[in-house]
């Protein structure tokens, strides 16, 4: 009995993928639900498990083959069938260098097989006008008549660095790709600007020092810097909806639900998880929704209806040392803050006092065809007002 294997419904809008590594070949015994290729999407990667045990009897789609939903990727076999590995494509088939034939079903007369010869033509470039098209003496005159054409000036062959074998070329993964088209839609679509800020984390560092301890062991979480920009966020977007909105057509749409996107850095590239719902979140659920994204992202464990229809999002470059930057939108989002490195500053004080004080600068890129400037600075103002003084976000303030 063969069971067969396709390619499975891959989530909203993505309706092929790539080929990216298959764990068994063909002959190897396979149990039910043991993982047998590697799809990748362009937006997440999909491991296929196998239907039914067997023996692996066929590959029908080799490693960089691109397929669509429901394409047929090989087969099982329950009886220990013959295998087969899928050939690749045959190459385009070549014409094989043949002499030129001599027009018509007869050789040229003698007297023109002698000038041909001697004049080194080409028989099969020559019409012949006798009968049953015999190539005549007075077709070969005709031909040595004719002008030679000039040949073709030689084309320029550009300059070109010489391959380094220090180089490494390496093609693009469909998340690669899907990357850097939407970051350059974003760019080429949106009126996108960008403001800035700082704030003092001052008093979020005590609260945090304060309570982490006593946070963890309660909740069995630490508690982090994510969780309180969330909430701070979430505020900030109920009072100014525009940043939480988007455009559709002529359209726009306000989204009076919180699901924020967090940016999470991969060694496959950058994917944005979604917490949903995260204005009804406690800081202890944010915090768990968030580890458990991160450790998915290690793993290529994110699915993509974890990775769509989020309203805002937060990027933080501070973690690989970023100390400013402007985040580019992610769409069909209209704005994004970028959060970036703590450091001690030289602070003056409202006294005059200076002080050093831990500071991070924030960044919100913003479509300004939804968002106005003021909009966005008040938006910006209103998270560092919540993370200056967090008492803010528990009160609703």
């Amino acid at each position: 009995m063969t069971t067969q294997i396709v390619v499975p419904a891959l989530g909203e809008s993505v309706t092929e993928a790539t080929i990216a590594k298959w764990f068994k070949q063909v002959g190897d015994a396979v149990a039910a639900d043991e993982p047998l290729v590697e799809l990748e999407t362009d937006k997440v990667t999909v491991e296929v498990n196998a239907p039914s045990a067997g023996t692996l009897s066929e590959i029908a789609a080799a490693v960089g083959v691109t397929v669509e939903v429901g394409a047929l990727l090989g087969a099982i076999d329950a009886s220990g069938a013959p295998a087969k590995v899928a050939a690749p494509a045959p190459a385009a088939a070549t014409p094989a260098a043949t002499p030129a034939a001599v027009k018509g079903d007869h050789p040229p007369a003698p007297s023109a097989q002698k000038m041909i010869a001697e004049n080194k033509l080409d028989a099969a470039s020559i019409a012949g006008s006798g009968k049953d098209g015999r190539i005549t003496k007075g077709d070969v005159i005709s031909a040595l008549e004719r002008p030679v054409p000039a040949a073709p000036a030689p084309t320029p062959v550009p300059t070109v660095r010489a391959e380094d074998p220090r180089e490494e070329r390496v093609k693009m993964t469909r998340l690669r790709k899907r990357i850097a088209e939407r970051l350059k839609a974003a760019q080429n679509t949106a009126a996108m600007l960008t403001t800035f800020n700082e704030v003092d984390m001052t008093a979020l560092l005590a609260l945090r020092n304060q309570y982490k301890e006593g946070f963890e062991k309660k909740h069995g979480v630490k508690l982090g810097f994510m969780s309180f920009f969330v909430k701070a966020c979430v505020t900030a977007l109920k009072e100014w909806p525009a940043v939480n909105g988007e455009i559709d057509g002529d359209d726009v749409v306000y989204k009076n639900y919180y699901d924020i996107g967090v940016a999470v850095g991969t060694p496959n590239g950058l994917v944005v998880p979604v917490v949903r719902d995260a204005d009804k979140l406690s800081f202890a659920g944010v915090e768990k929704t968030i580890g458990g994204y991160g450790k998915k992202a290690r793993d290529g464990k994110l699915t993509i209806e974890e990775m769509t229809g989020g309203t805002f999002t937060i990027s933080n470059g501070g973690v690989y040392g970023s100390l400013m930057s402007t985040p580019i939108l992610n769409p069909p989002q209209s704005a994004i803050l970028g959060m970036h490195k703590t450091q001690l500053r030289p602070m003056v004080m409202p006294d005059g006092r200076i002080e050093a004080r831990p500071m991070m600068y924030l960044a919100v890129s913003y479509d300004h065809r939804i968002i106005d400037g003021r909009e966005a600075v008040s938006f910006l103002v209103r998270v560092k007002e919540c993370i200056e003084d967090p008492q803010r976000i528990l009160l609703d303030m």
